[in-house]
């Protein structure tokens, strides 16, 4: 069924999302590999990298000119791994210009949609169906969009043979509980439908309007995951713990997970947020920030 989802032959489940990328990543690349990553992948994309051996080269984000550079001469097998929907500043990664340069240099592509699948897309199949390019492996997750648990890899037949039988992250640990594989196989037909889609664009609009009414600067994002930028770290912190005695969860992200002076509140909204809990958030984020004197 993921497999179909995903326009691919084959797909394996993992334990977690965390898990997929590791054991992909460290599965098929190894000391004779180079992998290209963009600078603002998952924490889990940087630690796969890191555990495969191979050589890294970090492009800029979202740059495919820079992508060229870097990609132009390399010998031996190369990978480029981006994500789909980027897990802090919540932009779409522009997979047509990077993964054409990735075909171009023969590269295989790997692109970690956990936070498009099942929201964007032909089908709500994920990010790379709605720019209509092929990649080579798909990692996901069962926990953001399905609602569910754990993570899975799509790719072919071939790929998933060679996961089972040498990915390490997949052979030596517990398979995914029954209940938890029946509540994901269940969720995937009610997941695709499109209402619950079309309530969280709404819900999406909504908040980016109102937030940007107030004087917010909510980055790049075009997706369910806003950023609220702050700036400064401790001032990021000193915003989330007043946001919570207002009854709203808004957590601070700071350096090292992103660069220093660029500390936010990261918000994500959801197809099961009310209207009333909008307008809690949004008259929550509006006192504290004028105390704070951001807007």
């Amino acid at each position: 069924m993921l497999a179909r989802h995903r326009g691919t032959e084959a797909a394996l489940v993992y334990p977690s999302g965390y898990m997929a990328n590791l054991g992909v990543v460290t599965a098929l690349a190894d000391e004779g590999s180079t992998v290209f990553s963009d600078e603002l992948n998952h924490a889990s994309i940087i630690d796969a990298c890191r555990l495969s051996g191979a050589t890294i080269k970090v492009f800029r984000h979202n740059d495919a000119t820079h992508l060229g550079e870097l990609i132009r001469g390399v010998k031996g097998r190369k990978f480029v791994i981006t994500e789909g929907i980027f897990s802090m500043d919540g932009d779409v990664s522009r997979l047509q210009d990077i993964c054409s340069v990735a075909r171009e240099y023969k590269a295989l592509t790997i692109v970690d949609d956990a936070h498009g699948d099942f929201i964007f897309g032909a089908n709500f199949s994920g990010v790379p169906s709605m720019f209509g390019v092929d990649v080579d492996i798909h990692v996901s997750s069962l926990s953001k969009g399905l609602g569910c648990f754990g993570g899975y890899v799509a790719a072919t037949s071939r790929v998933r043979k060679i996961l089972i039988n040498t990915s390490r992250q997949f052979i030596y640990t517990s398979a995914l509980p029954y209940h938890l594989a029946v509540a994901a196989v269940s969720a995937i037909p009610l997941a695709k439908k499109g209402d619950l889609q079309r309530k969280l664009q709404s819900n999406v609009n909504r908040y980016r309007r109102e937030m940007e009414k107030l004087g917010f600067i909510l980055g790049n994002s075009s997706s369910q995951i806003i950023p609220v930028v702050i700036g400064r770290e401790n001032l990021a912190l000193q915003c989330s713990q007043e946001l919570l005695k207002a009854g709203v969860f808004a957590q601070a992200i700071r350096f090292p997970t992103v660069k220093k002076g660029q500390a936010r509140l990261r918000t994500s909204i959801t197809a099961m947020h009310t209207a009333a809990h909008l307008d809690l958030a949004i008259e929550a984020f509006k006192q504290v920030g004028k105390k704070a004197g951001i807007i």
